[in-house]
């Protein structure tokens, strides 16, 4: 497969200046606050995106380094398959947030229940939409039971950057 490359579109600002302690979903990043800070090249993109309530951020989680295929999550006590977890540390280290917004103004967007480190480079932007993007879903794996836990779990430096970890056949660390 051929290599894919992104470049960021602009810079996620929180109160949060490193991992431990951060919300580790935005339901745990209620009423927290937080600015985006966009390249002045993709200004003209905003355009009518202040009316929408709630946009998706897509970012790359920067302080990630390697991955594992199996991960203890923030959850859990017990190893899961990464792709079964929303960790940090993954093949392609991207993530993804609904969050509130509360303005647009210039290249600089406001918005509310940020779960996010400072410094976050943005890849997208996308507006939720309910009717798209709310699905009821029958199964949560092993979830269930946890998942209204969330907003009272914060991160911990068990996905921050390690050092001295062996490397994959991919190249990345384990």
């Amino acid at each position: 497969m051929k290599e894919i490359r992104y470049r960021p579109i602009g810079v996620i600002h929180t109160p949060f200046t490193n991992i431990a302690g951060m919300p580790i979903q935005p339901s745990g990043a209620k009423g927290i606050r937080g600015t985006i800070r966009l390249d002045s090249r993709w200004v003209a993109g905003l355009k009518d995106l202040a009316g929408f309530s709630h946009i998706i951020l897509v970012y790359h989680f920067h302080l990630s380094e390697g991955f594992r295929l199996h991960v203890k999550p923030f959850m859990d006590d017990r190893l899961r398959g990464v792709f079964a977890t929303r960790a940090p540390r993954r093949p392609n280290p991207i993530g993804i947030s609904v969050v509130k917004l509360l303005g647009v103004k210039g290249r600089t967007l406001r918005v509310e229940n940020v779960d996010m480190v400072d410094g976050t480079p943005l890849l997208d932007i996308k507006p939720y939409v309910t009717k798209f993007d709310a699905v009821q879903t029958p199964r949560m794996g092993w979830l269930s039971g946890k998942a209204q836990k969330a907003a009272g779990v914060k991160a911990d430096a068990r996905f921050g950057p390690e050092r001295g970890t062996s490397r994959n056949p991919a190249g990345r660390r384990e």
